[in-house]
């Protein structure tokens, strides 16, 4: 059987609970065709949006009950995981039944290593919650301690530290379900980020994004792919201008010296083209893949999507 994990980005997955489950309707069926053709899946997911408006729930709610502060920021992560890993496993394991397979699906939540002194701390970048315009942008930061900034030319949302993963608490856990060829939903939303204290582990306000985390985890399980999808079927060079080039096989040193003109936006796919390049840095028989779901399984046969290799 060959590994697959696979990331599902959060913007994909709508703004609320019924456009979010018919979001994952349209994947699933997808998802367990590669089971059919021998694959093993793990699946993280993003939550951007999701755990921002989790935040944003729970501050109103605080704020007009008298009730002081926010709901920290691991809980919301936390919630993410939760709900949106039950509507896939739910997803899931209907389609499982409906085709009469064996397989079973779990969902992890899931702890994620950072170190406490990573600069993102000082400097946040990644986008949570929904989109505002400039002036409602300004409006937000004049009066809450957030910070908002512009994300890929689609509006203003607030930011928040973004570290990167180091290790996974319940790597064991995710392995063990693995080899026993049930399908894992892990790492929701990049996972809940923590430090190593004295005490043990201890959450940390902050998003890991869900790209690195699933390449962190690809690495820990031996996957023979990682595959990030998204809303579009390609990563582009030259992206929105009129010599825009979509990038189909491509080699490793390509994208490297692609990502060092800048060509990939740091706000959306730079973090996904990071992240298939380490993930094939990491063992140069592995292969990266971008692509939306619809062109996923194609992509897997090398004929669709930006699939990376060390050569080509």
């Amino acid at each position: 059987m060959r590994k697959a994990v696979i990331a599902l980005g959060g913007n994909a997955l709508g703004n609320n609970v019924e456009e979010q489950q018919q979001a994952i309707e349209q994947v699933v069926p997808t998802l367990i065709d590669l089971v059919d053709l021998g694959y093993q899946l793990i699946i993280c997911h993003g939550n951007g949006p999701q755990v921002g408006m989790i935040n944003l729930a729970f501050t109103d709610y605080f704020a007009n009950e008298n009730l002081g502060n926010e709901m920290p920021f691991p809980e919301c992560v936390a919630m993410s995981e939760g709900y949106i890993g039950y509507h896939i496993q739910n997803k899931l394991t209907n389609e499982l039944l409906k085709r009469g397979k064996e397989v079973k699906a779990s969902t992890i939540i899931t702890q994620v290593l950072v170190d406490e002194t990573d600069i993102a701390f000082a400097n946040p970048k990644k986008p949570i919650g929904k989109f505002y315009n400039k002036k409602e942008a300004a409006f937000i930061e004049k009066n809450t301690n957030y910070i908002m900034k512009e994300d890929s030319g689609r509006g203003y949302r607030r930011v928040i530290a973004s570290p990167l993963p180091i290790d996974i608490v319940e790597k064991q856990v995710i392995q063990n379900l693995y080899d026993q060829g049930e399908i894992v939903i892990a790492c929701g939303g990049g996972g809940i980020p923590v430090i190593q204290t004295d005490d043990g582990y201890k959450g940390v306000p902050a998003v890991i994004d869900k790209d690195f985390a699933a390449e962190c985890l690809a690495e820990l399980v031996d996957a023979d792919v990682l595959i990030i999808l998204t809303a579009v079927p390609f990563a582009y060079v030259n992206y929105g201008e009129e010599n825009q080039k979509a990038l189909g096989n491509v080699s490793l040193a390509d994208m490297k010296a692609y990502q060092k003109e800048g060509q990939f936006s740091e706000g959306s796919m730079g973090p996904k083209v990071e992240a298939v390049m380490k993930f094939v840095q990491s063992n140069h028989s592995k292969r990266g893949i971008i692509t939306s779901f619809d062109y996923l399984k194609d992509a897997l046969k090398g004929e669709a999507g930006t699939v990376l290799e060390s050569s080509v």
